[in-house]
């Protein structure tokens, strides 16, 4: 559904987007992750058909973003960080607009708008000026409007951000809930918890260039080795040593604990209770010491070269030379 070869952009002698590829399949979120200013959001407006590509292509639901860009913008929900809501109209009214612009008729776009807002809380303030709106609420609006015509891709920049975190749950779960078999989401954002929960595989953008990929499960592997294990008991530890010859190294031990890694647990941990049952040792628990993406993330970025100072990186907006080369059709 979203498939980008070699994509670059230019701003001058500023290479924002270096030889990007990527691929999202029907039914797949990938988040695509990386520090301020590598290269997200520029990403994101060319696969959207914004901002026209300096070098390489990108296919969204089977069509190119710079030959059919009008076709791409309609198949495509996108929600920007900051997403510029027209503050002086009501939230029905907005969405109204935003419905009749992308060709929906009037019983569509009411039925869609009034289930959306239901969904996100909303339906109460429906009457309400947007700029009455806290920020929760105009970033749900932005959502709301991003999927007012039911499109098969989504681009979602920072969905969640300025959210209470009650806000935020609503906003995560409606996102769990867009995944379907037919619909590619493509998630920006900060909140590492966030993507770790929601994304079938992870993208790490730095310095224009995608460093990772791949599942949040892989790249613990290449990065932090086999899953690692813990096995309390209710004796001292030393007495279960033995029975882990074979089976895996123990990394550390204490009183009443000890920890090995294991590449195959489905294996080796029934192996291995099976011994301590036999010996009458008293397995309290034993589970997996759990590792997170913001652990993966910030080994990955580490052993990347520092980037150059941002007072020397233009910001995408300031210096989008291309607003006159914005993608045509």
């Amino acid at each position: 559904m979203i498939e980008a070869q070699q994509l670059s952009k230019r701003f001058g002698n500023f290479h924002a987007v270096r030889g990007i590829d990527l691929e999202v399949r029907p039914g797949e979120l990938l988040a695509l992750l990386g520090p301020n200013g590598a290269g997200k959001t520029t990403t994101v407006r060319m696969l959207g058909a914004i901002l026209r590509p300096s070098g390489g292509r990108a296919r969204v639901a089977g069509l190119d973003v710079v030959e059919q860009a009008r076709a791409v913008r309609g198949k495509v929900g996108l929600l920007t960080e900051y997403p510029g809501l027209y503050g002086r109209m009501a939230a029905l009214e907005y969405l109204d607009f935003f419905g009749a612009l992308l060709g929906l008729d009037a019983p569509t776009r009411r039925r869609r708008a009034e289930g959306l807002l239901r969904q996100f809380g909303l339906w109460e303030a429906r009457e309400r000026k947007l700029d009455s709106y806290s920020k929760g609420m105009r970033q749900k609006v932005a959502l709301v409007r991003a999927l007012i015509h039911d499109p098969p891709v989504l681009f979602l920049d920072e969905p969640t951000t300025a959210m209470d975190p009650q806000s935020a749950r609503v906003v995560r779960d409606a996102i769990g809930d867009l995944r379907n078999a037919d619909r590619a989401i493509l998630l920006t954002t900060h909140n590492l918890a966030e993507a770790e929960a929601l994304a079938d595989r992870i993208a790490i953008i730095r310095g224009g260039r995608i460093i990772a990929q791949g599942p949040f499960a892989e790249l613990c592997r290449q990065l932090l080795g086999d899953p690692l294990f813990e096995l309390r008991l209710a004796c001292p530890a030393a007495a279960a040593l033995p029975f882990l010859d074979g089976l895996a190294p123990v990394e550390e031990h204490g009183d009443d604990y000890l920890r090995y890694r294991c590449a195959e647990p489905q294996q080796v941990n029934p192996r291995l209770l099976a011994r301590l049952a036999g010996q009458g040792l008293p397995v309290v628990t034993l589970a997996e010491i759990p590792r997170s993406l913001e652990e993966v993330y910030l080994r990955i970025v580490a052993s990347e070269r520092e980037e150059p100072p941002a007072a020397t990186r233009p910001a995408d907006t300031a210096l989008d030379p291309a607003l006159p080369e914005v993608a045509r059709s």
